[in-house]
């Protein structure tokens, strides 16, 4: 099974993923993970990624590509993918498109996970995390017994910066920009099933294994 997950920040992509992963028994690929991880395994497609983040740069698309090619022609891959926060743009997903052609692989769909702003606001305003322990909490969702204390060790909970809302909105900005053109893109390849990300987990979980299924 060789997909990928479509979705803005906090519509429960990791969530979705873990549980492909286990059902699969396929990895989840994350470019922000294999970056980090070819730069200090010193892998050429590392080294030239590294060159631009030590210069403060952002890296380049044909390196980032160059990356996942890397990732996918690993063993653990054999059986199929789980793609997580790439493709980001439309020349990434020809450029991917290329690179699994030459690689002898084809994708099998596209999930696109569906979720309202303003409850992706809410979701991702609301969480928190404790400094000691890294246990996470959501103020709405998922609250501590005592408010601002974590309730495994009772450290104080912290709110992220990336989790402030004028953060979050400008995140939700950037992805509808230049992410949500690439549903028309795996509508138009015949790949794309759209899931309301809105329901309870589970109902989620079913839907998009039922997608995968009818594929």
């Amino acid at each position: 099974m060789k997909l990928i997950l479509l979705g803005p920040p906090g519509a429960g992509k990791g969530t979705q993923a873990k549980m492909l992963m286990d059902r699969f028994g396929i990895p989840q690929i994350s470019t922000g993970d294999i970056l980090r991880a070819a730069v200090k395994d010193g892998t050429p497609m590392g080294l030239k990624a590294k060159s631009f983040m030590d210069a403060g740069g952002l890296v380049p698309d044909e390196v980032v590509v160059g990356i996942v090619r890397e990732r996918l022609q690993k063993a653990d891959c054999a059986k199929g993918f789980i793609l997580d926060g790439f493709p980001r743009t439309v020349l990434q997903a020809d450029a991917l498109k290329e690179s699994l052609l030459a690689l002898g692989k084809d994708l099998d769909a596209v999930v696109s996970l569906d979720v309202d702003v303003e409850a992706l606001v809410e979701r991702l305003t609301g969480r928190r995390t404790c400094r000691d322990c890294g246990r996470g909490f959501h103020v709405k969702f998922d609250p501590p017994l005592v408010s601002g204390k974590c309730d495994t060790c009772g450290g104080d909970l912290l709110q992220r910066d990336d989790d402030q809302e004028l953060t979050i909105r400008h995140r939700l900005e950037v992805y509808s920009e230049q992410t949500s053109p690439l549903v028309d893109y795996y509508r138009s390849a015949g790949l794309l099933t759209a899931v309301d990300g809105m329901q309870e987990i589970g109902v989620v979980q079913d839907q998009v294994l039922r997608s995968l299924q009818a594929g």
